[in-house]
């Protein structure tokens, strides 16, 4: 799939473009119909499918007090996205200047970048450009006098309640894992670069991976069995969550370190994805290094029965 940073990086493309627009956190179900439907339109009418999205939440520059954890790195995002039959993705610098573009202005320069749009496709709710004057009404309106179809995408729904990014970080801290994995139509994974730790795990026999997270939702401290990524191969693992309070440290933070089974190389540097299969129990204080020991062999042992 092609990366885009500005419309005119199709400069070869002679094909009109159908564009799913939003931020598409997660991914989840909701996103995926308005994704499919582009894909869809671009079948029909043998146009290229592009997504159109940002490089970092809005919310960053709007209201930066009430910015949200995400639930992907970008790189998993645009994986997901081109999993689903998208062809380009557009990243949109999301700066202060951007925020103060209006709705109308910001369709205007895509259909102007892009040259033709067949189609434009969002969630039905979905709001877009200065003070949120953009919605589905305004493409429909734009797309009659443009040229294009406007597509509002009802939102998708689990156990009566709409799935969306924000109900899936919410059940993400609760610990519901399995509500999580059915709104994104598959398990939850977390990806991120490996970071140098304190060398803690390695001195009592288990080394690990220590994962730098920074501005993704984690899920409740605790141990989990995970699978885990890296250089295209996948690796069985006990994944940890937590300030780990057996080791006593001045100023104790979460820390997300994953020990993968029967692998023992330098790694630093390497971006690693973990896949949650389970938790196995929650993080627990134990009176020393020789019970955590112990503790440790008897998740990797209920990990490997799961696995």
């Amino acid at each position: 799939m092609k990366q885009l940073t500005q419309p005119s990086d199709l400069c070869n493309s002679n094909r009109e473009v159908c564009l799913a627009i939003g931020m598409f956190d997660g991914v989840h179900l909701g996103h995926q119909q308005v994704l499919k439907q582009t894909v869809l339109d671009a079948s029909q009418n043998k146009s290229l499918p592009v997504a159109v999205t940002f490089d970092q939440h809005p919310a960053n520059i709007i209201s930066p007090e009430k910015a949200p954890a995400l639930i992907q790195s970008q790189a998993q995002r645009i994986r997901t996205i081109e999993s689903l039959g998208i062809e380009a993705t557009l990243v949109i610098k999301f700066n202060k200047e951007f925020s103060l573009k209006k709705g109308e202005i910001f369709i205007k320069e895509l259909a102007e970048g892009f040259g033709s749009i067949h189609s434009v496709c969002v969630g039905n709710n979905f709001m877009f450009g200065h003070n949120r004057d953009g919605d589905i009404a305004l493409l429909e309106k734009l797309g009659k006098s443009m040229g294009f179809l406007a597509h509002g995408i009802q939102a998708v729904s689990l156990n009566e309640q709409i799935i969306s990014s924000t109900r899936i970080r919410n059940s993400l801290r609760k610990g519901s894992l399995h509500d999580v994995n059915k709104m994104l139509g598959r398990k939850f994974s977390i990806e991120g670069t490996i970071i140098r730790g304190d060398g803690k795990g390695r001195k009592i026999g288990y080394p690990t991976a220590n994962l730098d997270t920074t501005d993704i939702v984690l899920p409740p401290n605790g141990v989990y069995a995970a699978n885990a990524k890296l250089n295209e191969k996948i690796y069985r693992s006990v994944l940890n969550i937590g300030i780990r309070p057996t080791i006593i440290r001045p100023e104790p933070s979460i820390q997300v370190e994953a020990h993968l089974l029967d692998f023992n190389e330098n790694i630093y540097g390497k971006i690693i994805e973990i896949e949650f299969i389970e938790q196995l129990r929650d993080e627990i204080a134990f009176a020393s290094t020789e019970e955590l020991k112990k503790q440790i062999s008897r998740d990797i042992n209920k990990a490997k029965i799961l696995f």
